[in-house]
């Protein structure tokens, strides 16, 4: 559910913006470690264990590092070109110093998923769905973490792709879950553009635009909450006026939004009915109908 939301503005782009309204600037790798600072400072009192994942973009050093030092882990994309090396044995006894963090051995991603040997195939409950999938998964030491990784090879019609995560002992299931969760970030971007209208807001300045920005996910959140532990047949009754609409899927967020919408109008209309209600009030409320229906 989107709660926080930070404004990125480009360097250059910075002097068009009045300086009263003006920001610091911050790069996104920096907005998003701040928006995980923020998210673990509500978590970390019930000891919870929070687990951020994103696409490749994210997978960098700037990033990756203060988020292992708040103790969270990561999965992400795994380019394949990354530069990982072994995971180091242990240090000879008497041979003084630290241990090391990097193993000797480089390791060559496309070299690995070309080996025929190694591969497994399990099947996954993935985003409600049984999926078999063939892989492989071995841990490995790379600079951008600073230490090791469990990394996961994903051989799929079109080619393997790499995915890790900064939890060694994080099972494949483990990651691949959270890869194919992934998707209703994509898609709850997508409603809150198109259902709630975030973005579309004609203000006049920055941190209104950004006020507007969150109210949209404020609303988004609360009709999911309302939704929660409603029936399927609560919120998509208005389907039997669409007959072509047949198909058994679970409620959009549009179909949610619409069902509170009926049931506050409802109570409304119940409110204007009652015995004392008068002419006024009838008039306001069918002016607000009309203002629905256009």
């Amino acid at each position: 559910m989107p709660l926080l939301a930070k404004l990125y503005v480009r360097r250059k782009d910075l002097g068009g913006i009045d300086e009263p309204h003006r920001p610091a600037f911050a790069t996104k790798l920096e907005m998003a470690v701040e928006l995980v600072c923020w998210a673990k400072t509500w978590l970390g009192s019930r000891g919870k264990p929070l687990w951020v994942v994103t696409d490749g973009a994210y997978a960098m050093a700037a990033f990756l590092k203060p988020l292992i030092g708040l103790g969270v882990v990561v999965v992400s994309r795994l380019r394949k070109d990354a530069a990982l090396w072994s995971v180091p044995g242990p240090k000879p006894a008497g041979r003084r110093g630290r241990q090391r963090i990097y193993g000797e051995q480089k390791l060559n991603l496309a070299m690995r998923a070309g080996q025929t040997r190694g591969w497994e195939s399990e099947t996954f409950e993935l985003s409600g769905k049984t999926m078999t999938k063939r892989y492989k998964t071995f841990l490995a030491t790379w600079g951008p973490v600073g230490g090791v990784i469990r990394v996961v090879l994903v051989d799929e019609p079109k080619g393997w792709v790499a995915f890790f995560s900064t939890k060694a002992d994080a099972s494949v299931l483990d990651i691949l879950g959270l890869v194919a969760d992934r998707f209703s970030l994509e898609v709850c971007f997508r409603d809150l553009k198109q259902v709630v209208g975030a973005g579309e807001q004609q203000v006049r300045h920055m941190w209104a635009s950004v006020g507007s920005f969150h109210m949209c996910l404020w609303t988004f959140t609360m009709t999911e909450c309302w939704a929660w532990d409603r029936a399927e047949s609560e919120l998509v009754g208005h389907r039997s006026e669409s007959p072509w609409d047949n198909q058994a899927r679970r409620p959009s967020h549009a179909d949610k939004r619409r069902a509170w919408r009926r049931e506050l109008l409802a109570k409304e209309i119940e409110a204007v009915l009652r015995d004392t209600a008068d002419n006024e009030e009838f008039r306001n409320l069918a002016e607000r109908l009309l203002n629905l229906a256009a």
